[in-house]
């Protein structure tokens, strides 16, 4: 069966829930949280690095960045597993994605704290898109604060539709289905209708 994956990341986590179609309508096959940090320091890098001398900061921002990579590419690889052991095909990933942020070098980032929130806000999608292209998955971003306009598009469903399809499969799923998994849910969908075009 073809799947696709959505994922909505947090600081240091992400959900993941994947989504395919049994009997023409949308099933949800899977639902996790993918944990993306060894260590809690690593959940805000530039926070934890806020108070260092340049060098020592730049040394931990950007440990804590490969950690992320790293991670978020083990994780990617042990979903497409899980998947292929149930004989599903990973046809897509959907990342919710925010704006793209200003090259800021990590001392620029690290002189002004809310560039520190918008950095760790960034990193965690970042590193979940470069680990869909590195598993070799076709990416599918989708702005997150356009999330349900993209649905409609991509689905040809309204809204009002969409928000009850995303409730029914959570009650076929049950707790947790908080805004995080039908966030994921949705973009997994249209991860799984990208690819049908």
């Amino acid at each position: 069966m073809k799947v696709a994956f959505g994922m909505k990341a947090h600081s240091g986590w992400a959900a993941l829930v994947v989504v395919g179609t049994r009997d023409a309508d949308f099933a949800v096959f899977d639902r996790r949280r993918i944990e993306l940090v060894e260590g809690e320091w690593a959940k805000q890098p530039y926070h934890a690095a806020e108070r260092m001398e340049a060098g020592a900061a730049r040394d931990v921002v950007e440990r804590g960045i490969e950690a992320a990579r790293r991670i978020a590419v083990r994780e990617m690889h042990a979903a497409v597993r899980r998947e292929q052991e149930r004989k599903n095909e990973v046809t897509a990933c959907a990342v919710l994605v925010a704006n793209a942020m200003p090259d800021w070098s990590i001392e620029e980032i690290l002189a002004v704290h809310f560039r520190m929130h918008k950095a760790e806000g960034v990193l965690f999608r970042d590193a979940l898109v470069r680990a869909t292209k590195v598993c070799g998955l076709k990416l599918v971003a989708v702005p997150e604060k356009l999330l349900m306009t993209h649905a409609e598009r991509a689905l040809g469903s309204p809204v009002s539709r969409l928000a009850k399809t995303v409730a029914m499969l959570g009650k076929f799923v049950g707790p947790p289905w908080g805004k995080d998994q039908k966030d994921a849910a949705l973009a997994a969908m249209i991860g799984l209708q990208a690819d049908a075009r």
